[in-house]
């Protein structure tokens, strides 16, 4: 069996102890995401292994989008000793502030495989739009989508 030496593990175990129950945190802590466009929309990836989905929770105030989550501890047998607990437990929460250009109204999620996947479709409005201009006596201008 291969030991990893860890200087800072004994010092986390002890931490934790004094702090709270061993592998949990008290407080939200955020989760890793990646963001990027993607043809008329936005997709936001954020990773939430070992996270149910129903401990899931998504929401959008105005154009602020908050994705809480919730890992719990694994159900083990009454006497079961843990011998060591490195998976950290609890809330996890990421809130991001969406441009006024995205449809939130129309935002899709999907779960899979321990990632959250939101894409959120641009809005009609922000899209590049051709101008066409009249010519002499029509005096007129078009806008076409």
């Amino acid at each position: 069996m291969l030991m990893r030496t860890d200087p800072f593990r004994e010092l986390d175990r002890l931490t934790q102890q004094l702090l709270g129950t061993p592998g949990t945190w008290s407080r939200p802590t955020t989760m890793p995401m990646d963001a990027y466009r993607e043809g008329d929309e936005y997709v936001i990836a954020l990773d939430l292994p070992g996270v149910p989905a129903d401990a899931i929770d998504v929401d959008v105030e105005r154009n602020m989008l908050t994705v809480k989550a919730e890992r719990r501890p694994v159900a083990k047998a009454e006497d079961a000793q843990m011998e060591l607990s490195e998976r950290p437990l609890g809330v996890f929460s990421r809130s991001v502030m969406l441009a006024d250009t995205l449809d939130v109204d129309r935002i899709k999620a999907d779960y899979d495989a321990g990632v959250l996947t939101l894409r959120i479709p641009i809005a009609e409005r922000a899209k590049p739009r051709k101008i066409s201009i009249g010519t002499g006596d029509t005096g007129h201008k078009e806008i076409s989508g």
